[in-house]
């Protein structure tokens, strides 16, 4: 009897999980469903190193609402400041550029991130389907204050 108790508490406890997942787009895939079925793309540009980007990550991206949200208007990207890769977006190849010993930003990165000559992580940042920046915001950004972001701009 304490074995199916397990199994069903294990159960219920893993189903909410599954229920609500965000769905993250590379920046290529994104572009492409964009000219099939135009949407805005929300980026949320961080770092491995980053407090409070995992604060959002752990917090206000697993927000019901906001995946619901995202999922349905929105292409989301989550984009690593430091990723090393090329990417191909709007026409043109963006790179990592070192500026130091294992140290560097992506010149992606740099185009998105960058608010009054600054990147601060974590930086979120709306573009149109015309991939013409239309928001974006340095800090951490809790689940009501994205909802209420997202639901103006949809």
């Amino acid at each position: 009897m304490k074995k199916w108790i397990y199994i069903l508490m294990i159960f219920f406890w893993t189903i909410p999980s599954g229920f609500a997942q965000l769905k993250t787009y590379a920046f290529e895939e994104a572009e492409k469903l964009s000219k099939e079925n135009p949407k805005p793309l929300v980026i949320f540009i961080h770092t491995t190193w980053c407090n409070y980007c995992k604060m959002m990550e752990n917090s206000t991206f697993k927000n019901i609402e906001i995946i619901t949200l995202l999922n349905e208007n929105f292409y989301f990207i989550s984009f690593d400041a430091e990723s090393k890769e090329d990417i191909q977006f709007n026409n043109h190849t963006f790179e990592f550029q070192p500026n130091g010993q294992n140290t560097g930003i992506h010149e992606l990165a740099t185009a998105l991130a960058t608010i009054n000559s600054q990147v601060i992580y974590p930086t979120l940042t709306i573009l149109q389907p015309d991939f013409s920046i239309v928001f974006q915001k340095h800090s951490f950004l809790n689940s009501k204050d994205l909802l209420s972001i997202l639901k103006k701009i949809k």
